[in-house]
Formats: C-alpha cells, structure tokens, sequence
C-alpha cells in the first residue's frame, strides 16, 4: 500500500507536467484555429477596456470590460465541464493497475495520465483559443480578485448615463473594497439620483458568496431561536461550502500551470523535480482553498475552523430542533477534525443518551462527504509535508485541526512554534478586541438642569456607557407618546413588514420629517412634532459633553419607535424584542469578531435610547460580552431615561421580549462626519422656514465641553469608514 501512495503521487506529479506539455503545443501558433467562437483571453479584453476607458471611449469601455467579466466566467465553465467529460479518461488503464502490479503499473499509469491530459486538451480547444488556454499574469488575478473591474464600469456606465448598470457595479466594487472612500460616496450619490432604487444595487459576484448568504441568515434564525430553521439552513451552508470548496479545487487541477525556473545545479533541473514541484504546488493550491473559501470578500484573512465551526452550529441546531439522531451524525463529523475536544466528546455522550435503545441511530457513522473531506485533505497534507522535509518546499497549512502526527518528526519542533505563535496572537487580538477606539472618553461634565447620572461605565461594567434619568418630563413624555400613537406606522423602516424582528410583536415608527409633513397637513400637533426635533438636539448636547467627543458630533438619524405585545402570543417565549448586535459592525458571536462593513450602518459612532414610558412587561435593555450571550448589565426603561453608549463592538446589546403593553422609545445615533449628517431634519428644517418658522439650535460642530486628555479621547480616527448613510435605512435599538 505504501508503494502504490508513493507511486501515486509521482504519477500526479507527472499527469502535471503531461498536460501543461499538451497545453503549451496547444498554444503554439498554427496548431490550432482560433475561430471567432472560441473565448478569447480575458486578460486581452480587460486592456482593451481599460484602454477606451481612459481614452474617453465608453462604449468601447463597457463592451470590453463587460467581455472581459463574461469570458472569464465563461473559461471557468469550460474547465468546469471539461474536468468532469474528463473524469473517467483512462480509467480502464487505472483498473489495471491492481492486475498488473510487479511489471506493467508504469506503463498503466502512465497511459491512464496521457490519456485523461488529452482529454483535457481537445476539450478545451474546442471552446478556448490557445492564447486564452494560457496563464495570466499575477497582476490580471489581483485586478479580478479586487473586483477592479467594477470600479471602472461604474464610471463608465455613470458617462452613458445608465445609472442602475452604474449602481450595480459601484455596489459589486464595494462589497469587495468596503474601506474604498470615493466609492462610498459614489454610491451616496447613487442613491440620490431620480431613477435609481435600492434593488439595483446587486452584488453581481452573488454567486460566489452563496455560502456566506447562508451562513449569515442561519446566525439570524439562531439569534431568533428558531431551531428547525436554523438547522436547515447550516444543513445548506455546509453543502455549499463544500461544493465552493470543490469547485475551486477543480479550477486548481485543470487552470494551467507555470513551470518552475531553473535554479543550477543544485536546483530544480530535471524533469522529475519540476514535475515534483508542479504536483506540490497543485496540492498547495487544492489546500488554500479552505482559507480561500473561508474569507469573505473585502477581507485579509479568512475565518478560522470555517467548516467545523459550521457543523458545530449544526449539531446544536439539530439538537434544539429535535432531531438528536441528526444531531448526532453531525457531532460525529465534527470530530473527525477534533477527535479529542472535551465539549464535543460530552454532547456525543448526551446525544447517545437522548437516543437511548435506538440503537440504529446510536450507531450513525460522520456524513460521507465529511469523511471524504478530512480523508482527502490529509492525505495531501502528508505529501506536502514530504515535500517539505525532503524537496525544500514552502507550505503554510491553512488549518488549525491538523493532527501532529500528519507532520514529519523532524518539523514537528517548528511546527509547534508556529502554532504557539499563532495561539498565543489570537490571545492577543481577544485582549484588543475589548478596547474601545472610538475616541470618546465617559465621565463629562452634565449640564443641563435636573438631569443625573444614574449608572456610568464602573456600574454598567463596560466601556463608554451611561445612563442619564430626568432627560425629559412626564408631560414631555406624554407628548411623544400620544404623536406616536396617532402617527406612527407599521413596519416604518423595515417595508412595512409589522414584525420585523419577531412575530410576537408589533414594530410601529415614525421619522422627525414625517412628523412635520403630517403637522403641515393638520394631522398632528405642530408643536409635538417640533418638541421630536427638539429632543435629538438635547440629547446630542448632553451626549457631546458627558463623552467628551473630540470633534464635532453630528446626528445621523432619529426614530420614534414602539413595540407591541401581540396578545394571545405570548406564552413560553424564549426570543428576544431585538437580538443582540452591535450598531456599526457585523457581529459573529462565535468568534467574538465584529466586521465593520454593509450592511453594518459604519458611520455610526454613538448609539442613544431615550424612553418614554414603563406601563409595560419585558422590554429591558441588556449588554453582553461578543460572546452575545454573557450579559454584563441591563437597564430598565422610564420616561425620560436616557442610555448612551458608544455604537462599537465593546457593547453588544440587545432586548428583551416585551411580553405585555407597548414600549416606545426615541432611538438616536450619532456621527463625528458632517457628511453623514442627518438630511432629513435638515428637510424638515427647511419646511419650516418655507413656512415662516425658525428652529433654534446650537452648532452642532461645536464643543460640548472640554476635550478628555486620556489617551482615548485622543485616538486617531480611522482614515476610512467604508459604507456611509443609507438614506431611508433604519435600524432600532
């Protein structure tokens, strides 16, 4: 057996060089005809509309680099369809080999190879030109792995005046390049435009990211405890994710390869190394694609354990839904890449239990396609290991779950090193995760009359939070509460769906500009809609000052907002009013990581809730660790009571299900740009000055107070914040 694994994998190294020989007499001059028909180079069209792009061409720009997109999408098809024609190429040479062991195994495997590359090589030639079939430069892979083509057709499309083809491809760059400022506010402008909706910003790289799609809504589903529909969508996610996997470990075996160069005498010269360094570099490249597929777009670096860390969601979803004998092949799974992990050797224990004489579902073996997985992965991780130790190659493992003893003896020192280095780096950005950059620093002065401070950083144990009381009076509170009930809408910010974060309570809104075009019409008080307008600058001045904002703060939006109990629907409720998250990132409990990028609202810096009333059950405010389930305070609403707290991911926050009555409250966020500045106060603004009105009201650039010389306070802010304000988006707190 072990004579017929390293025979193997010569041969693999061989089928290599066999079929970049057959790639490059396919590509030499005459020995094909490249007809109109055949795919041209993509990176051949890419600069031809680069080219027209910069000579001011756009029509020429748009055909060329929408070409360039279509052809290279279309050459990863035909190597998708070839691979699998190919499949079966010198498969009966293969099923000699068992026979024909001692004389004629060369000969068979040697055969099986030639034929499957000349497989390959007619099939391609049939769809691909010669000069298409060929590498591309390692810049064309950066500029289409950057999307960068996007970047170009926005523009170009923007110049031809087709403003949703322009939407689309500033939004495809950006998802990409989420830090990109001048495409953020592109987009911004975008928005603005007659004709433009918020459907056409599509994500035309969708396809690719199906997996992430998934993953994301099966944290939604778990976040609102619904199990069966979690457990379906992991159950999605992990197929996906392999099936990602696969295809990009196809493009690795058929993409054309470069040969290595020369390197003298002591190098590689002969055609058994480079065939050696081709095979190696072929399952380095199969190996990558668990990071590759692992990293979402606009990333560095990928998310550890990506696959385990799905089924391990998996199981739990399974087990809460009620399926234990699915539970337990997933658990089963999950061990195959830690066979040792207390946590998980406690569920199967449990799980097996639950199951009791249903010794059928007991004896339920890991899901094939996870065996073959871990079966296939580390049998290429041995071979590559080998390379290391013995051909000088250069390996980085992308995964954490490799066992020690897939490595050689004589690495495992190194090894051990690098892993260390690698805990003990996760332990350290852990330790920095819990620092707050927001550049607010608590503890400033309150100056408005009766207001007090009732819980600050120490008592609601975190990090630039505070909660203020006598912010508004009872008649105040009153007001609001009798506008929101004449005026507010169902579902406002959410399209009108009535329960937007559970189906065990209704959402209502209202927007300080509806306010006043209703007050215009005579459907509400002008004065109360004026006190709405009123409130978010009070809250800013107090805000300003007690966080000691070092710049100028700006409000982003404010939204009246209630919750309503729906009666009858209310017994044995285990979910939450709002699942917790964190106000301008995309939080990931499981790996404490908070993502600052769309649809997280990332210009948002400060985060503010002032309540109105407490006839009602449930409906607490509460704070946990990333962990999102570790709550580290909880605050009580009551009129006039106001939280504040800074909107990054040191405070993850949530609500409890209101259980009886209707929670309203003024939700209100708050910016350090100007740019993101709320524009519909200021339209509301200007209805009353149309009118013969004034709004008085402080500068909000100006300083609240003196500026904090704590090292906080005076932290840089960051050089860009990606996606701005989307204009009409809602959130709630």
């Amino acid at each position: 057996m072990a004579l017929l694994s390293d025979r193997l994998s010569v041969y693999v190294a061989l089928r290599v060089l066999v079929l970049w020989s057959v790639r490059v007499s396919a590509a030499v001059p005459g020995s094909s005809s490249a007809g109109l028909s055949l795919l041209q180079p993509y990176d051949f069209l890419y600069y031809s509309g680069v080219r027209a792009y910069f000579g001011g061409d756009w029509i020429k720009a748009a055909e060329m680099l929408e070409r360039s997109i279509g052809t290279r999408e279309a050459l990863l098809g035909v190597r998708r369809r070839c691979h699998r024609d190919c499949g079966s190429a010198g498969r009966r040479a293969v099923e000699q080999l068992d026979s024909d062991l001692d004389g004629l195994w060369d000969l068979w495997m040697l055969d099986s190879v030639q034929q499957k590359a000349e497989c390959l090589r007619f099939c391609l030639g049939r769809s691909v030109t010669p000069a298409a079939q060929l590498p591309v430069s390692t810049d064309i892979e950066y500029e289409f792995g950057t999307r960068n083509p996007y970047n170009f057709l926005q523009v170009t499309y923007y110049k031809l005046e087709k403003l949703q083809k322009a939407a689309a491809a500033a939004h495809t760059y950006f998802v990409a390049n989420p830090s990109h400022l001048e495409m953020r506010n592109n987009i911004e402008k975008y928005r603005r435009m007659e004709g433009v909706n918020e459907e056409d910003f599509q994500d035309r790289e969708l396809e690719r990211e199906k997996h992430w799609v998934l993953y994301d809504a099966a944290l939604q589903q778990e976040a609102s405890s619904d199990w069966p529909q979690a457990a379906l969508t992991w159950t999605g996610c992990v197929s996906e994710t392999l099936r990602q996997m696969d295809e990009c470990r196809l493009q690795c075996d058929v993409e054309p390869q470069r040969l290595p160069e020369d390197r003298g005498v002591d190098g590689v010269d002969g055609a058994f190394e480079k065939a050696a360094a081709l095979s190696l570099s072929l399952l380095s490249c199969r190996q990558s694609c668990s990071s590759q597929i692992a990293t979402r777009p606009g990333r560095i670096s990928a998310q550890e354990d990506f696959l385990p860390t799905q089924l391990e969601h998996l199981h739990i979803a399974q087990f809460k839904a009620g399926d234990v004998g699915a539970a337990l092949q997933t658990l089963r799974s999950l061990l195959l890449f830690y066979p040792s992990d207390k946590d998980s050797l406690e569920n199967l224990q449990l799980y097996s239990e639950t199951l009791g004489g249903d010794t059928e579902s007991a004896d339920t073996q890991p899901a094939q396609e996870i065996v073959t997985f871990v079966r296939r992965s580390l049998q290429e991780k041995k071979l590559l290991y080998f390379g290391v130790e013995n051909l000088g190659f250069t390996f980085s493992d992308p995964d954490l779950w490799t066992p020690e003893d897939i490595v050689p003896e004589s690495l495992r020192d190194v090894w051990r090193a690098d892993k260390q280095k690698m805990t003990e780096k996760m332990e350290e950005d852990q330790l920095e995760q819990e620092v707050d950059d927001s550049g607010f620093f608590s503890g400033g002065p309150v100056h408005q009359v009766g207001v007090t401070i009732t819980m600050d950083d120490e008592v609601l144990n975190g990090t630039n939070r505070v909660v203020l009381d006598g912010v508004m009076s009872e008649k105040e509170c009153d007001r609001i509460l009798q506008l929101a009930a004449v005026a507010a809408s169902v579902g406002d910010g959410y399209r009108g769906r009535r329960s937007p974060h559970t189906p065990h309570e209704t959402f209502e809104g209202l927007t300080v500009l509806r306010a006043v075009k209703l007050a215009q019409d005579g459907l509400v008080n002008q004065s109360d809609a004026r006190l709405l307008h009123e409130l978010g600058e009070r809250v800013r001045v107090l805000l300003h000052s007690y966080f000691r904002s070092p710049s100028g703060l700006f409000i982003s939006f404010t939204h009246l907002v209630c919750r309503s109990a729906v009666a009858g629907d209310q017994e044995g409720r285990l979910d939450l009013s709002h699942p917790v998250h964190v106000d301008n990132c995309l939080l990931e409990p499981e790996t404490k990581q908070c993502w600052r990028e769309p649809p997280a609202f990332i210009h948002r810096d400060l985060s503010a809730i002032l309540y109105l009333n407490d006839n009602f059950d449930g409906g607490d405010l509460f704070f946990t660790n990333r962990d999102a389930k570790t709550v580290t305070a909880r605050v009580k609403p009551s009129c006039g009571r106001l939280v504040g707290f800074s909107s990054g991911p040191v405070n993850p926050h949530g609500v409890t299900a209101v259980t009886r009555g209707r929670r309203c409250s003024l939700a209100l966020w708050f910016t350090k740009e100007k740019l993101y500045r709320d524009m519909e106060r200021e339209e509301a603004e200007a209805l009353w000055a149309a009118d013969g009105h004034t709004v008085v009201k402080k500068d909000e650039g100006e300083q609240g107070g003196k500026t904090g010389r704590n090292a906080r306070s005076q932290a840089t802010p960051e050089k860009s914040r990606g996606r701005g304000r989307v204009t009409g988006g809602r959130d709630e707190l």
